[in-house]
């Protein structure tokens, strides 16, 4: 079947199509291929557990830097998933592809800066979280190797993003799939070393990373540049420079990933809060987070279902079924995060002990999955609605909503943790206290409706 075809086919079950198999068409496809960055992010974090909690601990220190590298990245994906849904609800192919390649333009733009600035701060990053000196010893040449080549990251994120909008998840999905495949195979490989490959230790997992991402240009540009998002990109070059077009694309995507980026900022000062409770704590922290990215990336991938029919509907002159779409992906969310809740609150030891045999790791970890559990519904809702505001345009409620909340945690933390000596556990309560305030307000806000009327 050519690509305009199935495009085609995927616009109309979007925009006219039982609802429920739109949300499932859209949403498993990313589902299956965030989960498989789960399993490479939980197995990478096994294999760098073997080599001690300060190790661990780094790459849970670096995975806050990392984070912060997605947001600016969410600029640019949040922007052209807008535009490019759409158009292509719309049945406006040639304004999608304009859009297309001048995302591809500011990824390259973009990332170049961040790859260079990053580099070059990483250790002000480190002193910044109050790492300790064993810590940053492996975190500093992990983030180095990250950064230098962070820029095939956002062209990967950019290409993918356009793709969803489109209405073709599957393409985005393989890709990511075989990403990961190729990560998995080289981190022992690279971590421990192997004949005439040298040990590389904690910053051989970051080479394993930035080989895969390097796989992944190749294998989604190849299908972007043949025509497979179902309408050409000519030649991404081709289409002359628009700065009016950036801007409309930044405009839409900086207030969420302001509040995202905002998030990660707080999570620089929460991991400092926990090294104030040893290494011990932040390694315990890196397995929450592992167990946690279960959950919060399927949610996520309900999230990208939800801002491709949102967006599709809109063009298409129907705000009710778009709502209704996008209450479906947060009930599908809902529904596997409370079962996913309820195994951290029942297994918590168990959970922990697949990561670490350190008892004062497994302890604090513990705590950690429990308090986590009691909050996993309400993230599901937090995420895929946010996802469907972005896929409207409107990105400016999840932002009055998000960054106070998110700024909240600084002082919500250090009172719970240490003026009324909680201990580590206060900033647990904290992460679970303010992620359900917020899904609840940003549950209110959605149903007013206002998003409806979003022009772009």
């Amino acid at each position: 079947m050519a690509s305009q075809e199935i495009v085609a086919k995927h616009r109309e079950l979007v925009t006219s199509g039982p609802l429920l198999k739109a949300v499932i068409t859209l949403a498993w496809p990313p589902v299956v291929g965030m989960l498989m960055e789960v399993a490479l992010s939980v197995i990478n974090f096994f294999w760098v557990g073997r080599l001690g909690p300060s190790a661990q601990d780094s790459v849970t220190t670096s995975m806050v830097v990392i984070w912060t590298v997605f947001s600016i990245a969410s600029i640019i994906s949040i922007g052209v998933t807008a535009f490019v849904s759409r158009h292509v609800g719309a049945g406006e192919p040639e304004k999608a592809a304009h859009y297309v390649s001048q995302a591809l333009r500011l990824a390259l733009a973009i990332g170049a800066v961040v790859s260079v600035a990053g580099f070059f701060a990483a250790p002000a990053f480190l002193e910044l979280m109050n790492a300790a000196d064993a810590t940053r010893a492996h975190a500093l040449s992990y983030l180095r190797v990250f950064f230098a080549t962070s820029l095939l990251l956002y062209l990967v994120e950019t290409a993918y993003a356009a793709f969803r909008a489109s209405g073709d998840t599957r393409t985005p999905t393989k890709v990511g799939v075989t990403m990961v495949a190729v990560n998995m195979a080289l981190d022992p490989l690279l971590i421990f070393g192997l004949g005439p490959i040298p040990a590389l230790g904690v910053p051989g997992a970051a080479l394993a990373t930035a080989i895969a991402y390097l796989c992944g240009v190749v294998l989604i540009f190849r299908p972007l540049l043949r025509g497979r998002l179902g309408y050409r990109v000519e030649g991404v070059w081709r289409d002359r420079l628009a700065p009016a077009s950036m801007g409309k694309m930044i405009r839409v995507g900086l207030p969420i990933a302001s509040q995202q980026f905002v998030f990660v900022m707080v999570y620089w000062f929460l991991i400092g809060f926990v090294h104030e409770f040893g290494e011990s704590a932040g390694a315990a922290m890196g397995i929450g987070n592992r167990m946690e990215s279960f959950s919060y990336l399927t949610c996520c991938g309900f999230a990208i279902a939800a801002s491709t029919l949102v967006g599709q509907n809109l063009g298409a002159g129907q705000p009710e079924r778009a709502a209704r779409a996008a209450w479906s992906a947060a009930g599908f969310g809902v529904a596997i995060t409370l079962l996913f809740g309820a195994t951290l609150l029942l297994l918590p030891r168990t959970i922990a002990g697949v990561f670490t045999n350190d008892a004062t790791v497994l302890g604090i970890a513990a705590d950690y999955l429990i308090i986590l559990g009691l909050s996993q519904f309400a993230m599901a809702i937090e995420i895929i609605l946010e996802g469907a505001f972005s896929g409207a345009g409107d990105t400016l409620p999840p932002l009055l909503v998000m960054l106070p909340g998110s700024l909240a945690r600084i002082p919500l933390a250090y009172y719970l943790a240490f003026h009324l000596g909680w201990g580590v556990n206060g900033i647990w309560w904290t992460l679970t206290i303010t992620t359900t305030l917020k899904a609840l307000v940003l549950a209110y806000w959605f149903k007013l409706g206002h998003w409806q009327h979003k022009k772009l």
